[in-house]
């Protein structure tokens, strides 16, 4: 079975930190690109960072940018989003999400599956 699984969502105080996993099976990972997005309650799904299937190409959205980092184990089949200097606003489920060119795309509408997401509440 094809599936994504994450982890690593909690509570945590605005400026604290949070690793997210994702660990995917079912599929030939390391032939794709993989990316992680975010859904706030009543807002649109927007893309947070996303990463070639080398590992050598990352993309992040401009609000991320120096806070986070995402990173890849092939070896592992697992893609990790690294979360520091967190802010309330950013409050959300976060989903990683894989697609089939290996190229790092923003758009979600280039990812072919997703996970079930992981929850994240950043308090004040």
């Amino acid at each position: 079975q094809v599936q994504l699984v994450e982890s690593g969502g909690g509570l945590v105080q605005a400026g604290g930190s949070l690793r997210l996993s994702c660990a995917a099976s079912g599929r030939t990972f390391s032939r794709y690109a993989m990316g992680w997005f975010r859904q706030a309650p009543g807002k649109e799904r927007e893309f947070v960072a996303a990463i070639s299937w080398s590992g050598r190409t990352t993309s992040y959205a401009d609000s991320v940018k120096g806070r986070f980092t995402i990173s890849r184990d092939n070896g592992k089949n697992t893609v990790y989003l690294q979360m520091n200097s967190l802010k309330p606003e950013e409050t959300a489920v976060y989903y990683c999400a894989s697609e089939r060119t290996g190229v790092v795309h923003t758009n979600p509408s280039a990812y072919d599956l997703w996970g079930q997401g992981t929850q994240v509440t950043v308090s004040s």
